[in-house]
């Protein structure tokens, strides 16, 4: 557990004053460690650290004396409140999250303290004999970031963004322990949630909406969107049959000037007729069933035109900032009042959700005007409420700072990475790095969204196969005409609903605290159901590194898969199977640039179903299943290729109560029936004597 020898506290004023507290720490086995720091230029407070439930959790109190009338020295905006943590054991690796920019995370894969990037919102460390998370608290007011410390020193920095203030009693950081990060990173997050009155994900409710396949505007047309190019793309979908229910139309729609928005409804020359006829007409026409917009959490960029009728209108609503802007107001009824507006009136509209940018960007919207913790708190509270309109159906987006993360009360989506790019080069091997280590805490309170990607991109089945491990939303971008149907029929039934797995993909064990764009694989693994009551499971491989790599892989890689004696193992794209004990090592080589997808399915020796075949996570699609010695029934939740795996060859295969033995096809120890593909369910019978 955590053991501190040393604390620092530094001070920084608005008028150039500084005061630092050094004290030395007589650790105890107590419940709680308290450091008091004695007044020193008007300054003091205490700093005490509580054991709890999770682990540990450090609090800050501090004062700043101010006279009623004489000028008075208060606390600067950037960095007002440094503390630093001599700890007693030294990590041997440390994980650290960093914000890159004010809306994303990604890792760093560092020795020590000293090497800890700018602005790292959570840090995981190894120990010899266990794991911890670490987090630095967003609180009432003050958020905290850990920085570059030393060696064995950890250091913590806190502000609100507001300069001026002059006292504080906020949580400093969360510490939590366990034999596994993943159970560590539980723990943490399940203390936050409590903590901050928020919900889990598993207590949060997944809109009907995103469990079907999507097409988003962005990278089709960026913000150059119209109605007549809505209509094409849906024209196109419906024509080449792609199975998808909804349409998100992204920035590029709204009525805005400068940065500015300054009407509720879209833009008159791009959408003469605003967007009910075309969206009924579209829906008549063919299988979208919802339509979502884009906005900002300012409304638009830069917030609210002043002037404007918007402005008029929403007047009470609204907080016009320190630093002259027009935004929703910060408090929960203002905020709630201003979303509510406009929910309703883009319902009548036809639209059913939303997406909601720029969310990081608290911070520099109210900055000296409100505190961030604060302004995050009020505005996620009235946005979610006011969501209501679109039966909650929110995609948050540009939010990974932890004032967002744990400000959100029930909200269900959240992005998970930088956006994809197509153009970029390269740009696969960050698109997953972010996506893979953003998951292993997002994943705790969200179903990550891991964002759009194009059919006809260059690395499209790579990107295809991330989606569908990915356990979160599956949507795509292409231009009008550009669409491959074939790319996006492994990822979802006949209906366009999504074959997702149950938690988002995360890194395996040993890949924690390597750095997979330099050395060794990055392996991803998740489970989903198979049969009434059991899970399966699945390990991606994905080289980024620029030579081929050999890698080692394990049933016992996907910690929270049923546990059993014997595990059918289905390489995807090599269509090859064996069977294989939990701790039992297999040994392949990947190429530069390569990838693999292994579905791993615990069962007897006698065999299992794959399930869909052509499907990422076919297996998944099996309903229930009865083995025998002699035989082995399935319930398959829609017929077209559906695979088995068996030691011997079968005798009779039935489908529905008909012989089908003369359709199935062997290859070893792997065989399929080539069905008719439709959405009807099949009753497969494997006789083996």
């Amino acid at each position: 557990m955590l053991e501190f020898e040393q604390v620092v506290l530094q001070v920084n004023c608005q008028k150039g004053k500084k005061a630092e507290f050094t004290e030395i720490v007589n650790e105890t086995p107590d419940w709680k460690t308290e450091v008091l720091f004695d007044k020193k230029d008007g300054i003091s407070g205490a700093f005490v650290v509580e054991s709890i439930s999770a682990g540990k959790c450090g609090q800050l109190k501090l004062k700043l004396d101010n006279e009623s009338c004489r000028e008075n020295q208060n606390l600067e905006l950037e960095v007002p409140v440094a503390l630093e943590l001599k700890i007693k054991e030294k990590p041997e690796k440390i994980t650290a999250m960093y914000l890159f920019n004010d809306w994303w995370t990604r890792p760093d894969f560092i020795k020590d303290f000293s090497e800890i990037p700018e602005r790292t919102q959570i840090a995981f460390l190894k120990y010899k004999d266990r794991y911890v998370c670490l987090v630095p608290m967003a609180g009432r007011q003050y958020k905290t970031y850990l920085a570059k410390g030393k060696e064995n020193v950890i250091r913590m920095e806190m502000t609100a963004y507001m300069a001026g203030m002059s006292k504080m009693d906020e949580p400093v950081f969360l510490y939590t322990e366990d034999v596994s990060l993943y159970g560590a990173i539980e723990k943490a997050f399940s203390w936050l949630a409590s903590y901050k009155g928020i919900r889990l994900k598993k207590d949060r409710r997944m809109p009907e909406i995103f469990r079907y396949m999507g097409w988003c505007s962005w990278d089709a047309f960026y913000q150059d969107i119209t109605e007549e190019k809505v209509r094409a793309k849906a024209e196109e979908l419906r024509e080449k049959k792609v199975p998808v229910r909804w349409i998100l139309m992204d920035d590029g729609w709204l009525a805005t000037k400068d940065e500015l928005l300054y009407d509720y409804a879209p833009e008159k020359e791009k959408f003469p007729s605003g967007f009910s006829q075309m969206i009924q007409e579209i829906k008549q026409n063919g299988n979208i069933a919802w339509f979502g917009v884009w906005h900002a959490l300012g409304g638009y960029w830069g917030g609210v035109l002043p002037g404007s009728r918007l402005e008029q209108i929403e007047k009470e609503h609204l907080c016009y900032t320190s630093n002259g802007k027009i935004l929703p107001g910060y408090k929960e009824e203002d905020a709630f009042g201003f979303y509510r507006d406009w929910y309703e009136y883009l319902r009548n509209q036809g639209i059913d959700f939303v997406k909601v940018d720029g969310q990081s960007a608290v911070k520099n919207y109210f900055e000296n005007s409100v505190p961030v913790c604060t302004a995050a708190t009020g505005i996620h509270k009235g946005l979610e409420g006011a969501a209501s309109y679109m039966d909650g159906a929110i995609i948050n987006c540009m939010g990974m700072a932890m004032e967002n993360m744990i400000a959100r009360p029930s909200s269900a989506v959240s992005r998970n990475s930088d956006d994809f790019v197509p153009a970029k080069e390269n740009g696969f091997a960050e698109h997953l790095l972010q996506n893979a280590y953003n998951a292993l805490y997002q994943d705790e309170l969200y179903y990550c969204d891991w964002d759009m990607f194009w059919t006809s991109h260059e690395d499209c089945i790579k990107h295809s196969l991330l989606r569908a491990i990915s356990g979160g939303p599956v949507y795509f971008s292409d231009k009008i005409g550009e669409t491959d149907p074939e790319i996006l029929k492994p990822l979802g039934y006949h209906d366009g609903k999504i074959i997702m797995m149950d938690r988002a993909a995360k890194p395996a064990e040993e890949c924690l605290f390597t750095n997979p764009l330099e050395e060794g694989v990055l392996k991803l693994t998740n489970i989903a159901s198979y049969g009434d009551h059991g899970t399966a499971g699945g390990i991606a491989v994905y080289n980024l590194t620029e030579k081929e790599q050999t890698y080692h892989f394990s049933p016992k890689d996907v910690w929270d898969m049923d546990i059993s004696e014997k595990y059918w193992v289905y390489d995807y794209f090599h269509k090859k199977a064996f069977l294989c004990g939990r701790n039992e090592n297999m040994t392949e080589s990947v190429r530069k640039g390569g990838y693999a997808w292994y579905q791993i399915i615990p069962g007897s020796e006698e065999g299992v179903f794959l399930g869909l075949t052509e499907k990422y996570v076919g297996f998944a699609a099996v309903e229930s299943v009865q083995i025998t010695k002699d035989a082995m029934t399935g319930i398959i939740k829609e017929q077209g290729e559906i695979g088995f795996l068996s030691k011997q060859r079968p005798k009779q295969v039935f489908c529905n109560g008909a012989d089908v033995t003369s359709l199935m096809s062997e290859n070893d120890k792997v065989y399929s029936i080539a069905l008719e593909s439709k959405a009807e369910k099949a009753c497969i019978t494997i006789i083996w004597k």
